[in-house]
């Protein structure tokens, strides 16, 4: 069963836990199945690549996942992390799920 997440790609994210904790970013890729995510300018790591058809050798830098339970919402404006809800609202005759901050009541999406 796919879980539902309540971070989402290009959404700014704080690191929690581990050796880059306080760290900010955006995340570039959500990894489903492993539970993952790829945030810009966390866990970066140098990679030495061979030469291949037509792309030079050297030092590649890239970011590494980590796991999603380990990043939160970041809150630009208060300088915070945010907790996230998931709220339904009523547009007519159809309902929607959009993701909320739990401490300002106001709706993120």
């Amino acid at each position: 069963m796919a879980t539902k997440f309540k971070i989402r790609q290009d959404d700014t994210v704080v690191v929690t836990a581990g050796k880059h904790k306080g760290r900010t970013g955006r995340v570039l890729r959500i990894l489903k199945a492993k539970e993952r995510v790829v945030v810009e300018g966390v866990n970066v790591v140098e990679r030495h690549v061979k030469p291949r058809a037509g792309q030079p050798g050297g030092t590649m830098r890239k970011e590494l996942p980590i796991h999603i339970s380990n990043v939160a919402l970041w809150d630009a404006e208060g300088q915070c992390r945010r907790k996230v809800g998931w709220r339904f609202v009523e547009e007519g005759e159809k309902t929607r799920k959009v993701r909320f901050d739990k401490r300002t009541q106001e709706a993120i999406d």
